[in-house]
């Protein structure tokens, strides 16, 4: 199957027909026993609204592969014996030399969802609270909006989320020479590192300091966190005798700050930070600061 599919890919090469252009599948059958099932597949993707062509081995059809290119044919689905009797289907991707295997209602689930045209798709990230501009980085190529939509299906918040791709993860794999499908960190493993931001185990920068470790060793966040004891800590106790040890060191500081001086709170809050290793809760330090100095 794997040898067959490299082939049709490789050898089709060249710009498709009008005839062809529009589709957004082939339903691609490679043993007589899978027929019945191909059909079955074909008359799913067409009521899910897709535009599929059905049977590669079609006379008719392959004298035009032949001639022209399956290049701008998203996806083939491809449907042989062992498809038919688990009632799957193997997905292969342009540019991919590689199957995914999945059930026939995920595959139209994901072939529907990709084949929105990107204003589309953008405007549903919009509604999700993502701003205008983060929704056009998102929708700009077809696989950052895959990577993106997995990222959500995994539980991330949809503006938290947007805003690391674009920030935090586009800029990891512009100094790694990498494309998002190259990812050395997963939609999965991304969204477990953003829900530890999200309930307060880890702070912003503590979380840069996870990403970092997760792009050298592809490991899983919770576990980076607990085997290199990086849990933010809220322990006011804690916090506050850390407080009273920088204000002491810089009692002539405190006197500026009492004086007028609110500029110099930023420097009580990284030396209480950089005291406690980053591990501090940023809120919770600025809560306890402003109390201490009144």
């Amino acid at each position: 199957l794997e040898r067959f599919l490299g082939v049709v890919l490789e050898h089709y090469a060249g710009h498709l027909p009008l005839w062809l252009a529009p589709k957004q599948a082939i339903v691609c059958t490679i043993t007589q026993d899978a027929d019945a099932y191909a059909a079955d597949v074909t008359a799913a993707a067409r009521k899910a609204g897709l535009r599929v062509d059905a049977d590669l081995r079609n006379e008719k059809i392959n004298y035009k592969v032949r001639e022209h290119s399956l290049a701008k044919v998203p996806v083939l689905l491809v449907v042989g014996k062992k498809e038919a009797e688990t009632r799957q289907v193997s997905i292969r991707r342009l540019g991919s030399d590689k199957n995914e295997v999945m059930n026939l209602d995920d595959a139209l689930k994901l072939l529907t969802e990709e084949a929105l045209p990107p204003d589309v798709k953008r405007a549903r990230y919009e509604e999700l609270g993502i701003t205008p501009y983060t929704a056009g980085v998102l929708t700009a190529e077809v696989e950052t909006a895959r990577w993106f939509d997995a990222l959500l299906d995994a539980g991330a918040q949809p503006v938290q989320a947007s805003n690391w791709v674009a920030s935090e993860l586009f800029g990891a794999l512009n100094r790694l020479g990498k494309g998002i499908e190259e990812s050395p960190v997963g939609p999965k493993q991304a969204a477990e590192l953003l829900g530890l931001v999200a309930d307060g185990t880890l702070s912003g920068s503590l979380a840069k300091q996870v990403f970092e470790i997760m792009l050298d060793t592809g490991g899983d966040p919770a576990t980076i966190v607990e085997e290199r004891g990086l849990k933010q800590t809220s322990d006011t106790g804690a916090i506050e005798k850390v407080i009273a040890e920088v204000m002491a060191a810089n009692e002539d500081k405190v006197a500026d700050y009492r004086g007028g001086k609110d500029k110099l709170f930023g420097f009580f809050v990284g030396q209480v930070m950089k005291a406690m290793q980053g591990k501090a809760n940023p809120q919770v330090v600025n809560e306890l600061l402003r109390k201490a100095l009144g």
